[in-house]
């Protein structure tokens, strides 16, 4: 007689919580130490800029595309950025069909405040004509595998397609814009912002929890920082409490992980 989901899920919380009391996790990992990262850029022709992603099993790909739209009235003279998260049932059972959740709205906001929060993009290079015409970057990021952290997944993705990314040269006559697709420029990149995401379990904090360890975890911070190592965005997630000396931990760690897992991501674009 096959065991219940319900009592196999009871087992596998037992299982990691009982390593993560002894300092150990359910892979082998030190608590500040993230899986395996693998980056590729420029893996959809059709798209601006583009990257898959695997950290460790945890596998996305992000798109971005750039139009010709109608700048905001109060950023007359800048572009505009627009994130969107894609959280469908082929890489997780848990996620539904339909217009994007809580979850995947989330995502696609802590992606959106990192990128620009840090001001990643030079907006006011892509204003076209101020106050009639920029170029909007579209952002797309579509989960194919999840395995735990998201999070750091898909802004390591975003940021290394729009790092790589090229707008189109536009020429612009009687207030139409024609686009010029074979000649193109790179898009005005000037930071690389990362974030770090820690699981506080009980008394531990750790590092890039995977899915078994974000299941059983009491609270969730992901950390964005610059290049400068300043930190521009925090996002607290799950119902748990950081104390203080755990929000003081998570904080210390989360910022020395990000200087190594940028070099590992611009070591990889740069290849």
């Amino acid at each position: 007689m096959s065991l219940d989901l319900d009592l196999l899920a009871k087992i596998k919380r037992h299982e990691v919580l009982s390593m993560i009391r002894t300092g150990e996790r359910i892979d082998g990992r030190d608590f500040d130490e993230f899986r395996p990262i693998e980056v590729r850029t420029g893996v959809i022709s059709k798209a601006n800029g583009s990257a898959l992603v695997r950290l460790g099993n945890t596998q996305l790909v992000v798109g971005v595309k750039l139009e010709v739209g109608t700048p905001f009235p109060d950023t007359p003279d800048q572009g505009a950025l627009a994130v969107n998260a894609e959280l469908v049932p082929l890489a997780d059972p848990t996620f539904e069909p339909g217009p994007p959740d809580e979850n995947a709205i989330e995502l696609s906001r802590v992606v959106d405040r990192g990128i620009r929060e840090s001001e990643a993009i030079d907006l006011e290079e892509l204003c076209i004509v101020e106050g009639e015409h920029c170029w909007v970057v579209f952002v797309d990021i579509h989960v194919l595998d999840h395995d735990g952290n998201l999070f750091d997944a898909s802004l390591m993705g975003s940021v290394a397609a729009l790092a790589t990314a090229e707008v189109p040269e536009v020429e612009v006559e009687d207030d139409e814009v024609e686009v010029i697709e074979d000649e193109t420029r790179p898009l005005p990149f000037r930071d690389f912002p990362i974030s770090v995401t820690v699981a506080k379990i009980e008394d531990h904090v750790l590092v890039d929890p995977c899915l078994e360890e974000e299941i059983v975890m009491d609270a969730r911070m992901t950390v964005t920082t610059n290049e400068r190592g300043d930190v521009c965005a925090v996002q607290k997630g799950d119902k748990g409490e950081f104390p203080p000396k755990a929000f003081e931990e998570a904080l210390e760690m989360a910022v020395k992980k990000s200087k190594e897992i940028r070099r590992t991501v611009k070591a990889q674009i740069e290849s």
